[in-house]
């Protein structure tokens, strides 16, 4: 078969696989990972039916973890991790080793090398970043301190393992083992020197130079140039990272991500150019789900249980105890222990290096993939047992209405669009001291907004996750201020946000059934032009308020929807 061939037939077989049991495990109200997972035991090599080419899903997965390492470093707030530092950073890192030292016991057990051991137990002590956002936004916890906490102890641990993947080439491994005769000091120095000159390179020269070019970018009113550049810059910088300064592609996305997500363009970046790092991400799991042989299953059973014990008791009993002791409430205590009580993409990334390095057997792969289905399927279910377990502790350390990193955004109208309606209604809702936030693809007026003290987010309201940033979750209103509002932009809102009161314009009366009866209040710009028209020409002919008003109704009802009993 020809090489293409066996290219397309991966890519498509794949994805298609992904498609089938990422929708079964969703309707099962699971992670779609688990699905992905699946996905990729059934397209392998150990089952029967179509084989997709393991090189070919391996060569796919590598785009996968630079894409994602990009949107991990493009999410990462420093401000976020510094408000909850006092606890995020001594847990993760206590937790992170607890993990670990449980990890190469384990292994250890099972008559591994103390270099299999270290880089078993650092892949099992981080936790799924795309898991414990779902769970935490399934239960509507993002915005909260259990929340906060629980996102801030997960960045640590992401950069603690950025750092494990930098550090692990330079430390374990063959060709490491054989140069320790002339000494690893020298070398490991100068890694270290070229890992830092990358640093410098990306952080101070790239946050002068890349948001220049995703301005201009941004000018262009292509949408799919705006995509290029961003996809160029993440993968150019990772591949800069390996080719000129001999640094992990993974740490050089992640870098590139930093500087865009701390741009004007973080949210536009991320709601239009990451969407193609979803599609490489799951092919990234299709990628591991090949590598499970469930016919081995058995054989590694004792050592798959070892591991799901230190990730599902180990890991949340060191998180427990770290944030009972510096006094935080028992509900955050437990919702952070159970959230982190999983394992995924960076536990294959850190087992994919191992295995790369010659360092990790075959069944420490097996029983990644097993604990990883296990634990990420399990832990939605166990994340609704938070508020049972917590309500138990009678007298919690601190209320939790103390903490000084709960929402300010609660009750907050999104405003859509900043044009002469967008801007009357925001002052408006200011001087009512209602607080909006502003979404606008205007990058002027956004940054003149942010001098004025209005929050404002820069991208597309039809993307999901600019509505995400703009705190859909958690708003009670969100207008429209636009003619043109497409419906599947409102509702996308209202799926995200079923409480929100939807305020949205219509250009044409026909406009108006379908946008209401997903639960929208709409404002007809045909019928307002009519009835404005209508009002001044009765007033000049002296029409009194009494008539003028019944107008007014006469208009209104009109373009009302039908009741339902006058369907019958």
């Amino acid at each position: 078969m020809p090489q293409h061939t066996e290219l397309i037939l991966t890519f498509t077989g794949g994805l298609a696989a992904a498609l089938v049991f990422g929708s079964l495990t969703e309707r099962m109200k699971l992670s779609p990972i688990v699905g992905y997972l699946l996905a990729g035991v059934i397209v392998g090599p150990f089952t029967p039916g179509f084989v997709a080419n393991a090189a070919v899903a391996e060569q796919f997965s590598e785009v996968g973890v630079v894409l994602l390492m990009f949107g991990v470093g493009l999410h990462f707030d420093l401000k976020d991790l510094l408000a909850v530092r006092k606890v995020a950073l001594p847990g993760a890192i206590i937790q992170s080793a607890a993990a670990t030292v449980l990890g190469a016991w384990v292994a250890h057990l099972f008559g591994w090398t103390l270099e299999a051991g270290l880089v078993f137990g650092i892949a099992i002590s981080v936790a799924s970043t795309v898991v414990l956002l779902r769970v935490l936004a399934d239960h509507d916890e993002l915005q909260t301190p259990a929340g906060h906490v629980a996102v801030g102890w997960l960045l640590v641990e992401d950069i603690l393992t950025v750092l494990a993947l930098v550090i692990l080439p330079l430390v374990v491994g063959p060709s490491v083992s054989a140069s320790r005769q002339d000494g690893l000091a020298w070398p490991l120095a100068v890694a270290i020197l070229k890992i830092g000159a990358l640093c410098v390179f990306t952080l101070v020269i790239g946050t002068r130079l890349l948001p220049k070019v995703l301005a201009y970018a941004a000018k262009n009113s292509s949408r799919e140039l705006f995509t290029l550049t961003v996809l160029v810059i993440a993968l150019g910088i990772a591949v800069g990272s390996a080719t000129l300064f001999g640094a992990s592609m993974a740490l050089g996305a992640f870098l590139a991500g930093m500087v865009v997500g701390q741009s004007d363009f973080s949210a536009r970046a991320a709601s239009e150019a990451l969407p193609l790092r979803d599609a490489f991400a799951v092919l990234f799991f299709v990628a591991m789900g090949m590598l499970f042989n469930p016919l081995e299953l058995m054989e590694s059973l004792p050592l798959t249980l070892a591991t799901l014990a230190v990730v599902m008791i180990g890991k949340p009993l060191a998180a427990l105890a770290v944030v009972f002791v510096l006094r935080y409430p028992a509900r955050t205590a437990f919702a952070v222990a159970i959230a982190l009580a999983q394992v995924g993409e960076f536990s294959f990334m850190v087992a994919a290096l191992g295995t790369q390095l010659k360092v990790l057997p075959p069944e420490a792969t097996q029983s990644l993939v097993a604990v990883s289905i296990i634990s990420i399927t399990l832990n939605p279910l166990l994340y609704k047992m938070v508020d049972p377990i917590s309500r138990r502790f009678a007298k919690p350390v601190s209320p939790e209405s103390d903490d000084p990193n709960l929402d300010p955004s609660d009750g907050q109208v999104i405003v859509v669009g900043y044009g002469p309606v967008g801007q009357q209604v925001v002052r408006l809702l200011l001087e009512y001291s209602v607080t909006p936030t502003v979404i606008d693809l205007n990058l002027d007026t956004v940054r003149s907004l942010r001098e004025m003290g209005v929050r404002a987010i820069y991208g597309d309201a039809s993307q999901r996750e600019i509505l995400e940033t703009a705190g859909i979750r958690r708003a009670q209103g969100l207008v429209f201020s636009s003619n043109a509002t497409p419906l599947e932009t409102v509702k996308a809102a209202i799926e995200l946000n079923k409480h929100v009161t939807v305020l949205t314009r219509a250009t044409y009366q026909r406009d108006a059934p379908a946008l209401r009866a997903i639960g929208a209040s709409v404002i007809v710009s045909e019928s307002e032009v009519a009835l404005a028209i209508t009002e001044h020409m009765l007033t000049r002919f002296g029409a009194t308020a009494e008539q003028l008003d019944r107008a007014r109704a006469r208009v209104r009802s009109r373009n009302e929807p039908a009741s339902s009993d006058s369907t019958e």
